[in-house]
């Protein structure tokens, strides 16, 4: 049984960081373990001394929103030398350490797993030199290790999406819609050269999501002159009404020879042979800095509470793994095993096998490719013939991402020389024959579009719409419907299925993409939109927390969600509140009495912020405003009530790197399925969605059934199952702890 762990970050730093190590700390404490934070990384624990120092729960505060680490990081040529490593070991005993837990990358891993290795060694020799240590020697036998992926490059085995990842990539998006704008004014190409060492993860997410014209990567095989393929590509894009290029290369993009590429010599052969003027941007550190996003500390609190989890709930078992994330589930993987998947990937790069590295990427990044391969051709592989048209179609509310959804479902099937329009204001355009032309140059500038541009609306039909309906897909030769939506989108579609028997024309296939920022559908773990509107909420939160040095303040948040507590548990593990009120969960007088006490005691102990998000149904009768003028008569004048309703807000902006990617790889799959069923003659109705970390789909009726349709909401709803950790590492916990140890702010065995 571990009683004592040390946390500690080690490589390049990456987004998410603090938000793990305050994970790992507060979890700790929460089970009742001593923790140490270990300064500057294998430095700190070779050197010892102060830069190995106990961690409490308030050291770990205000940490969340934060990028880099708090307790730094530094390469040490030290510890790569076994005296520099017996010293480390030295000062573990020391503290009584018997579990270390690394947030870094591969080179950061393999320098734990040498330790925990060389560790019965390395007692050997301290047995005889430090006497003084031999009550540790005997009580640590073995050096358990908890690895963290916390690496921008997403290079490592064993996870699909490491710690930082998604913020980098989301400052690559921003900044090429940035240079995008004025390029377009200047008509100019640009090259823009991001991070990933040996990985093209960022290269190629930061492609798809933007919609740019060429990607250099180090998994593609190029041909010997490849820079041929690119000019001609280029040219002919200008030449059809592109104004701008956009060529991302990633920093370890190779020749066919496999020497490194510069960004500069692509830069040169662009401007020479296309005779354009052509700017480089090298985003360099940039892709690191800042804040980190909500999914980064969502996925860094997760990873970092399940590593304590595993170190005290599997007692009689030697921990030496990486935890990490697949298709949306916490895994552990053997340290020796990430570290040598990860290390032949480069052994292949350099061999110049990219077959064999490409295989070893997994299926979504090969998938990935293919698409963005595709997607990246100057105009479609097929010219339009006379296989009839698609329509697509956004309805219910707008959600960020439902324009990049519609570009590459739409440029999918106008590669395979299928037409596409667009339905204006969801069924209305059907009704009323409005569509428009939806053309492969301008669907490119709409992946970072925020809403929808062919408009969306709630619609009750009567009897005679759908006989226009009917009209006009007989006279506009529709073939089959592609449509994005929340859940009264669903239920539409499901209502003029249904009319099949009357109106035969009806009997085409139909695909539907999840798109609600409430993330309330059946069938996806995910829905696009949500992404984005929950980093609105959480940089609206750490706006607020800015005021925190003003006066003692206690805010109510309300967040969007109708009856489904996505965002506001979601957002509250993402903001470090101290409480959500969710739907799922309700609200009881019992529970605000317990509120009001531990907020008065929070004040006492000298908090000066308190924040509670509250889900805009989560109670009928306590209400907002009800909880404000509640805990504001209860405050006696000695702290203020705030309440900040949110609203629409939450679904506006560009959608996040996230939202686009999802969009992306939904609509394809969407897009792609709908063209075999009008292949085949079916007429099936499928509902797409992510699940488990895949694209997949169910009959439409299937997925209607998963849903509860009193609360309009899934049945099953797998973020329940992560809302007890929001009380677990709140804020102001330790200031209200009396009585209430064991209990949790909800479960998933409420109300779902």
């Amino acid at each position: 049984m571990v009683h004592t762990l040390a946390v500690m970050t080690s490589g390049g730093d990456s987004p998410g960081m603090n938000a793990a190590l305050r994970a790992v700390v507060r979890r700790a404490l929460d089970r009742g373990l001593r923790v140490y934070g270990i300064y500057y990384g294998y430095e700190g624990l070779v050197g010892g001394g102060e830069l190995i120092k106990p961690l409490t729960w308030l050291d770990v505060g205000k940490v969340l929103q934060r990028g880099g680490t708090f307790l730094g990081t530094a390469r040490s040529e030290q510890f790569r030398t076994p005296e520099g490593r017996r010293r480390a070991v030295e000062n573990l005993l020391g503290c009584g350490i018997e579990a270390l837990v690394v947030i870094g990358g591969d080179g950061s891993l393999t320098g734990a797993l040498l330790l925990a290795s060389e560790w019965p060694q390395h007692l050997e020799k301290i047995a005889g030199l430090r006497p003084d240590l031999r009550p540790g020697i005997e009580q640590i036998p073995v050096l358990q290790v908890m690895g963290l992926p916390g690496s921008i490059d997403n290079d490592l085995s064993g996870t699909d999406m490491a710690i930082g990842v998604d913020s980098a990539l989301n400052h690559i998006v921003r900044a090429i819609d940035d240079l995008s704008s004025t390029a377009a004014s200047h008509q100019r190409t640009f090259v823009i050269e991001t991070m990933g060492r040996n990985c093209g993860y960022l290269a190629l997410a930061g492609t798809l999501a933007t919609g740019a014209s060429w990607m250099l990567i180090p998994e593609c095989s190029l041909e010997l002159h490849w820079h041929r393929r690119m000019i001609e590509c280029l040219d002919t894009a200008r030449k059809t009404g592109r104004r701008h290029q956009m060529v991302v290369i990633a920093e370890g993009a190779r020749h066919p020879d496999g020497l490194r590429m510069e960004a500069g010599e692509v830069r040169k052969i662009l401007a020479e042979k296309l005779g354009l003027e052509v700017r480089l941007t090298v985003l360099g550190h940039v892709q690191r800095g800042g804040p980190p996003s909500a999914y980064d500390r969502i996925l860094a609190t997760r990873l970092g509470v399940a590593a304590v989890d595993l170190l005290i709930d599997e007692p009689g078992m030697l921990h030496l793994h990486m935890v990490g994330i697949q298709k949306n589930r916490v895994v552990s993987t053997p340290l020796g095993e990430v570290i040598e998947k990860s290390r032949e990937i480069q052994r292949l790069l350099d061999a110049g096998d990219f077959g064999q590295a490409l295989e070893l990427r997994g299926e979504a990044f090969r998938t990935m490719l293919e698409l963005v391969e595709s997607l990246t051709a100057a105009c479609p592989a097929k010219e339009s013939g006379g296989q009839g048209r698609v329509v697509i179609m956004t309805g219910g509310a707008d959600a960020p991402g439902m324009n990049a959804a519609v570009s590459i479902a739409a440029r999918r099937l106008l590669d395979r020389g299928i037409s596409v329009l667009g339905a204006r204001d969801e069924f209305y355009g059907l009704i009323h024959g409005d569509f428009i032309e939806l053309e492969w140059n301008d669907l490119v500038g709409w992946m970072g579009r925020p809403s929808s541009d062919i408009g969306t609306a709630r619609s009750n039909h009567v009897g005679e719409d759908f006989g226009r309906v009917a009209e006009n897909i007989q006279k506009f030769n529709i073939k089959g419907i592609i449509v994005i939506g929340g859940l009264d989108t669903y239920r539409q579609v499901q209502r003029f299925v249904d009319m099949r028997a009357d109106f035969p024309e009806f009997d085409i296939p139909v695909v539907l993409i999840p798109a609600s920022i409430d993330n309330n559908l059946p069938g996806t773990d995910l829905c696009i939109g949500s992404d984005t509107a929950l980093n609105n909420i959480v940089e609206a939160v750490d706006k607020i927390r800015d005021t925190a040095g003003a006066t003692r303040r206690a805010f109510i948040v309300e967040t969007m969600g109708k009856e489904c507590g996505f965002l506001a548990a979601m957002s509250a593990l993402a903001a470090g509140a101290d409480k959500a009120y969710l739907p799922e969960t309700g609200i009881s007088l019992a529970e605000l009495n317990r509120d009001v006490s531990e907020l008065k005691r929070t004040f006492e102990a000298g908090n000066r912020m308190v924040i509670y998000m509250r889900n805009e149904d989560a109670s009928r009768h306590y209400t907002t405003d009800f909880l404000r003028r509640l805990l504001e008569e209860e405050s006696n004048e000695e702290f203020e009530v705030r309440s900040v309703v949110l609203g629409h807000v939450q679904r506006g902006g560009s959608p996040t790197a996230f939202d686009r990617i999802l969009a992306g790889r939904i609509g394809a799959g969407a897009a792609g399925t709908l063209l075999n069923m009008m292949e085949k003659g079916s007429s099936e109705v499928l509902a797409f969605g992510l699940k488990e970390g895949a694209v997949s789909s169910c009959p439409l009726s299937e997925a209607l059934g998963q849903v509860d349709a009193l609360h309009k909401r899934p049945k099953v709803q797998w973020f329940l199952d992560l809302f007890p950790i929001v009380h677990s590492l709140a804020e102001n916990r330790p200031c209200c702890r009396e009585g209430r140890k064991e209990e949790t702010l909800g479960s998933s065995s409420g109300k779902a």
